[in-house]
């Protein structure tokens, strides 16, 4: 009964006003009150301050400061191994596997199509029919900044309105077409084991989503489709990103989708549906390496 009130609620209440209402008190130095909200959040979601890079709640000026705090070095090793990818935040795999054709498992009973998620673009959904996918799910008390799964040069960036539904597991599993409804950011990069698209998933109280090339994609939320291109490596202005370097943040969180072409990695065998995620460690690996790792000697 009260599962079916939160889903209700999801669809009665005005979540851009509330977005917009969070973001604005998420960015105010309101001294005293910011410390004690900050305190409260923290002890509330038992955030683990000790990986913090400054793990003084009562230093942060806004909310906004501690929900992107970024993290002391060493907290995340990343996988050191140039054929394996690393998982891109801390979170937890919603689901991740095969695309059916252009069929991407939501939650039971719910599947949206590749066509939906990437805004209508059929030539850049074609290139991962039948490929793999990933959605990663950013709780609270996450850190709350995204990394790179691999080497990538940037090549398109597509900005995507629409609606600020929860992400959470219980909205996942009841609202259809959850992730292509939902506001959210596209990016496609050129990598060694392919195209590979990173996509950052807008909700309710997300009251940012920034890249670290383009600074603050959202908002303003203007209703409309914007995509940006880049040059390809070797080309001035290209954009090269590391493995592990970071890539996009988000002010209060929410959901990464991956997508990966047909035959390019396999995901590491102790990742399935419910895992915990620590970024940086192993997230997939290459399957060329794979196969001749399989193939017996002549």
């Amino acid at each position: 009964m009260l599962d079916s009130v939160k889903i209700k609620l999801q669809y009665w209440l005005p979540k851009v006003a509330l977005t917009r209402l969070a973001g604005w008190g998420a960015e105010k130095k309101a001294g005293w009150l910011t410390r004690l909200v900050v305190k409260t959040f923290a002890r509330y979601y038992r955030v683990e301050m000790q990986e913090a890079q400054n793990p003084d709640l009562s230093s942060y000026a806004t909310f906004n400061d501690f929900f992107v705090r970024p993290l002391r070095d060493g907290a995340r090793p990343i996988v050191a191994d140039p054929d394996m990818l690393a998982l891109p935040a801390d979170g937890a795999i919603s689901q991740l596997g095969s695309i059916d054709d252009d069929q991407i498992f939501q939650a039971k009973g719910h599947y949206y199509t590749l066509e939906a998620l990437l805004a209508g673009n059929y030539l850049l959904a074609e290139q991962f029919r039948n490929g793999l996918f990933a959605t990663t799910y950013l709780a609270p008390r996450d850190y709350h900044r995204v990394h790179m799964p691999c080497d990538g040069v940037l090549r398109e960036m597509i900005y995507v309105p629409g609606d600020l539904f929860s992400v959470n597991p219980l909205t996942a599993a009841n609202v259809p077409n959850l992730f292509a409804r939902n506001e959210r950011v596209i990016c496609l990069f050129d990598t060694a084991f392919g195209p590979m698209v990173q996509i950052l998933v807008g909700a309710t109280i997300v009251g940012s989503i920034e890249t670290v090339w383009a600074g603050t994609v959202t908002p303003p939320r203007e209703g409309i489709i914007k995509r940006w291109t880049y040059p390809a490596e070797g080309l001035e202005g290209a954009i090269k990103l590391d493995k592990g370097q970071e890539m996009g943040r988000f002010k209060l969180g929410s959901t990464v989708i991956n997508l990966f072409t047909p035959g390019s990695v396999q995901f590491a065998t102790q990742l399935n549906s419910g895992s915990v995620t620590r970024m940086g460690q192993a997230f997939a690996g290459s399957v060329a390496v794979s196969d001749a790792a399989s193939t017996p000697p002549n």
